[in-house]
């Protein structure tokens, strides 16, 4: 159900609150035999235009898949705070030095052994075009006892959760 009260730039902001929270996704591509495939990923950063940022080789699956298919998914799940988000976009390999120094950090030299001088290492873009989150409405507190509440009066729950749309 959607909570009227939040206005497109709330959404826009809280999108933005939880994608950055929440950190790691799964992302899902297709491969060449049409199957979708997904994989955890974990976000840089989503810009002020919106755009969700990660790191990756450029010689990965996920980057050949990207660039042969640039429709991708993007779920967020953080199941302990009941918070939920999918994102529906399109994604873009980008070898931007200044956007890397930016969103670069020490934890990711696991992945990337000679840091930013890696030879493969590349930004991967994804523009969402459509976006929808689930949260509790009035805390995970209160959604608990909603939910208990309907356990014993075997009634279905208020509505606890708010379920946002967001475009573009």
């Amino acid at each position: 159900m959607t909570d009227n009260t939040i206005t497109p730039d709330d959404a826009r902001a809280r999108l933005k609150d939880l994608v950055e929270d929440i950190d790691f996704t799964m992302l899902t591509t297709q491969d060449a035999a049409g199957n979708l495939v997904s994989r955890p990923m974990s976000t840089r950063e989503m810009d002020e235009n919106g755009d969700i940022w990660f790191f990756l080789s450029d010689e990965s699956r996920q980057a050949d898949e990207a660039q042969a298919e640039s429709e991708v998914g993007l779920s967020y799940a953080d199941h302990k705070g009941m918070r939920f988000v999918s994102v529906a976009g399109t994604a873009a390999l980008v070898h931007d030095r200044a956007k890397m120094e930016q969103l670069y950090s020490p934890s990711l030299d696991i992945w990337f052994e000679d840091g930013l001088d890696t030879p493969d290492i590349a930004l991967l873009r994804v523009r969402p075009t459509t976006s929808e989150f689930w949260e509790p409405k009035h805390g995970k507190i209160v959604m608990a006892a909603a939910m208990l509440k309907a356990l014993v009066t075997k009634e279905t729950p208020d509505d606890t959760m708010r379920n946002e749309k967001v475009v573009g």
